[in-house]
């Protein structure tokens, strides 16, 4: 570490709480595409992708020409004071692009976690009831009720208590280890069925306002469903009027290959939250759901100073075009067959490595000191973090153990900048096992 990043170090202890975590010690000074320089000039293949926030790339041209433009013209009214064309014309887009055959409306935020809170509120007033039902390594967010729905306690809830009432949580799908201790297909996807049982001792349906899920669970692990349990799930919220939530926050905007990840299961949910990659890094998120429950609340019930800000909406519709328009979402497609071919390999060659799982280019892998027992192996995930930092590749882990390896790549990466990546990936499993 040279002395600039030490006295930025120093600088950072000095002035800013420990409470925002920081995954590396890299200070950056520019980013283009899928790499990032530090201050030391060092360079950083990113698999990390900002948390998912950078689908389209650090920087990318187009995103950062909308902003300018938009900064140019202005920069803020506040959508409740003084309109403007370019929160309509996303919200437009986005009703186009959502599931179903139905009408629709959108809403906009700044975060993830309010995208969730505002679907929680919508679904609350439009159904008069107040239970919310939500999964077992869940991530909604750390706002208060985005932290009640979060289910890891550490380091997300710990000592924040006491938390938002009326939240139930209940087991989700998932297959490699199985809350039911059965085996998939066998199992009939019983984790789906159980949303019946679980109305009987937990709360009851009349009671039930929504039921949120993530169509890949992000920060729990990248656990990804079957085939048949958003259908069945669905299926089960219909028969009782209920609500399904699915929170694209970290899935949606092209991360899976397809613009909403839960496209992959062919289910048209009620309420959708948007947020991260869909405005390439601006603060934005969205609530696109069915016209009679968006409708529901009040005139003045719903908004925020900074919700719907022009310079982010000018940023997602500049990421609509580069995803749509430019064939970004072809390329995802291609990238998540190249990562899992590669991801299968590693696995037979690694026994460390006991699950792979994902849709596209977003996948995970799951790390275990042995295959039976499926121990974690946790300081393994850790120290794989660790060694290829060093050598040049960030990558993030996950997962209610922290052993779940994540990616998060910009999908603009190139071939070179992958393989690299994934050699020094592999380099780094080898080492890891040494």
């Amino acid at each position: 570490m040279s002395q600039l990043s030490k006295e930025l170090l120093e600088r950072r202890l000095k002035n800013i709480p420990p409470g925002p975590f920081n995954t590396t010690p890299a200070f950056i000074k520019d980013a283009k595409g899928a790499c990032m320089v530090d201050v030391d000039g060092k360079r950083f293949i990113d698999f990390a992708g900002g948390i998912g926030a950078n689908n389209v790339g650090h920087s990318h041209p187009k995103v950062v020409q909308a902003i300018k433009d938009q900064a140019d013209s202005f920069i803020h009214t506040c959508f409740h004071v003084a309109m403007y064309e370019s929160y309509i014309e996303l919200a437009e887009k986005l009703n186009d692009l959502a599931p179903g055959n139905f009408q629709k409306m959108t809403l906009f935020a700044n975060s993830g976690a309010e995208a969730v809170e505002n679907a929680v509120k919508i679904s609350r007033y439009a159904t008069k009831r107040s239970g919310i039902i939500c999964f077992e390594n869940a991530f909604h967010g750390r706002t208060q009720l985005a932290m009640s729905l979060t289910s890891k306690i550490k380091p997300y809830k710990l000592n924040f208590g006491p938390f938002v009432p009326e939240i139930y949580r209940m087991p989700y799908a998932y297959c490699y280890r199985c809350p039911f201790n059965l085996k998939y297909p066998s199992c009939d996807v019983a984790c789906a069925d159980h949303l019946e049982d679980f109305f009987i001792g937990n709360v009851a349906p009349e009671n039930t306002a929504a039921v949120i899920a993530e169509p890949i669970q992000g920060e729990g692990g990248f656990v990804t469903p079957p085939p048949e349990y958003f259908p069945k799930l669905q299926k089960i919220c219909a028969k009782y009027e209920i609500p399904l939530i699915i929170d694209e926050v970290q899935a949606g905007a092209g991360r899976t290959g397809k613009f909403f990840a839960i496209e992959h299961w062919g289910i048209e949910p009620d309420i959708i939250t948007l947020a991260k990659s869909f405005a390439g890094g601006m603060p934005l998120s969205a609530v696109i759901g069915k016209t009679e429950l968006m409708k529901a609340p009040h005139i003045g019930g719903l908004g925020g100073t900074y919700s719907g800000n022009p310079v982010s909406c000018r940023a997602a519709l500049a990421v609509l075009e580069i995803l749509f328009e430019d064939g970004l979402m072809e390329t995802a497609q291609r990238l998540g067959e190249i990562l899992l071919e590669k991801f299968t390999d590693l696995q037979k060659n690694h026994e460390i490595i006991g699950d792979v799982r994902g849709k596209g280019p977003m996948l995970g892998m799951e790390l275990v000191k042995d295959r039976v027992t499926k121990e974690p192996a946790v300081e393994e995930a850790k120290k794989l973090v660790q060694l290829c930092y060093e050598k040049g590749l960030i990558i993030l882990s996950c997962g209610n153990y922290g052993n779940v390896i994540r990616t998060l790549m910009p999908l603009v990466i190139t071939k070179e900048e992958l393989d690299e990546g994934l050699s020094i990936l592999e380099e780094s499993f080898h080492e890891l096992e040494k």
